[in-house]
């Protein structure tokens, strides 16, 4: 498709809700905002522009129309969430530049990783341990685990084609599979989340903090970080079962690494440091953001960043921009009317439905939905408010609600080869046919479906989430 064609699509969309009828229970503005959210998704969708154009292009055009107000269409990139985002993606930038990431891998790797089920087990608590402080599965993933996964592939002679399955499919698929659950532990593991807590805050008033999404996630995350390679090393078993010389790469590598740098222990300590802030903000009082935000002060006096670092981290100011434009926009869609409004709609049309049933299927919806986008942001974007309107204004406990509609914004990531950004790298690779990749996507979405919202709500009622 064209980009004209794109282009024509997404303004074509606004342009029609536009001009049509406004419905009953709804003002004008209300319904031309909705106009301009939807084409603004269509836009995020189609992609006729980076992201960041087709947001700022949103905002614009709301308050160019007089359909909000000109601080209303700027309030998103005032919020406290947006520089948490950007924060975590600077963190990012200091595992990545100082070798931090690698050498915990590799250690881990020297230490465990024997087998090829260990080898598995190692990559995936490799990538669990540097997960907090990556708010980018595709920079973790694609950019930090992926290089090693290809490498120790090669170290047995496993490459695509014929040797494929020696090891290097198997490790390729444990390694992308299981960072779908782990995106969901954390708040700062995966762009969307903190977007989703914001959703959550402006659509059904709920304060979802680090600290109390790390306690929600942690049983279901360790779950299926046990459950999910097994499942795989038996329905997709590798050849060669044991894996001394993935021992030797790693000592030979962390040779050449040497000894922990000053800018490494600068970067362990101020991430541990930021854990601690972040997990205990309940009993501080410390803003998670203003800790993030405290420990990239720290990294640019101490020297780890510069602030051309600062300047080049593309992927944080591109995420600013068209985060805090679609957050003014939800959070106006929210204020004037309209969510309220469909939520009311939605629910009335279900009259004489249980809460728990409509939750499942808001929940099913949701997650296969993702067959049709390519961008987990994208997809929270679209739904999220919407159908966490429609759970609560249902009867759903809100908070059971919000957290599993946010988890299964990660979940969905490991269904298909163009689900998230670190899809195609590693199904790039070569090693897994595209039939091969979606059956395996599928079965992990239904044992991820099972350990976190069946034994996931469990857990939160037991601490009394809901």
């Amino acid at each position: 498709m064209s980009k004209g064609v794109r282009c024509f699509l997404t303004a074509g969309l606004i342009a029609v809700l536009w001009f049509l009828p406004v419905p009953e229970g709804l003002t004008p503005a209300a319904w031309h905002l909705f106009a301009i959210f939807a084409g603004t998704i269509l836009g995020f969708i189609l992609q006729p522009f980076p992201l960041g154009t087709v947001a700022l292009a949103a905002i614009t055009f709301a308050a160019l129309t007089n359909t909000i107000k000109p601080a209303e269409a700027l309030t998103g990139f005032s919020n406290t969430v947006i520089w948490l985002i950007v924060s975590a993606f600077l963190f990012a930038q200091g595992f990545i530049k100082t070798g931090l990431g690698r050498r915990i891998a590799y250690y881990l790797i020297l230490k465990f990783g024997s087998s090829s089920l260990k080898l598995a087990y190692t990559l995936v608590l490799s990538d669990f341990i540097i997960a907090p402080a990556t708010p980018s599965n595709t920079a973790r993933s694609g950019g930090i685990l992926f290089p090693i996964v290809r490498s120790l592939a090669s170290v047995f002679g496993s490459e695509p084609g014929a040797t494929a399955r020696k090891i290097g499919a198997f490790l390729l698929v444990v390694s992308f599979q299981v960072d779908a659950p782990i995106a969901a532990a954390f708040l700062t593991a995966c762009a969307p989340n903190p977007l989703m807590a914001e959703l959550a805050r402006d659509t059904a008033g709920l304060e979802i903090s680090w600290g109390l999404w790390a306690m929600a996630g942690i049983v279901p995350v360790l779950l299926s970080m046990v459950v999910l390679p097994y499942v795989l090393y038996k329905l997709y078993p590798p050849e060669i079962q044991r894996t001394p010389e993935a021992q030797s790469l790693a000592r030979e590598k962390l040779t050449e690494m040497g000894a922990m740098t000053r800018d490494e222990k600068i970067i362990c300590g101020i991430f541990v440091g930021a854990l601690l802030l972040w997990s205990t903000s309940g009993y501080t009082g410390v803003n998670a953001t203003i800790a993030a935000l405290l420990g990239v002060t720290a990294m640019l006096l101490t020297g780890v960043l510069t602030w051309e670092d600062v300047l080049r981290e593309k992927g944080a100011w591109d995420g600013m921009m068209w985060m805090g434009g679609i957050v003014s926009l939800a959070g106006a869609l929210n204020k004037i009317g309209f969510i309220p409004w469909f939520a009311a709609s939605v629910t009335g049309a279900m009259t004489g439905v249980s809460w728990g049933l409509t939750l499942g299927i808001l929940f099913l919806v949701y997650l296969y939905s993702h067959y049709g986008f390519a961008s987990l942001s994208g997809h929270a974007t679209a739904m999220y408010a919407a159908f966490l309107a429609v759970a609560v204004a249902a009867g759903a406990p809100p908070y059971l609600a919000a957290l599993g509609l946010a988890f299964l914004s990660n979940l969905m990531a490991g269904l298909t080869h163009y689900s998230t950004g670190s899809a195609p790298i590693y199904f790039g690779a070569g090693y897994v046919t595209q039939g091969q990749w979606w059956k395996l996507g599928f079965v992990c979405s239904v044992i991820n479906i099972i350990i976190w919202i069946g034994i996931g709500s469990v857990w939160w009622k037991i601490l009394g989430i809901w």
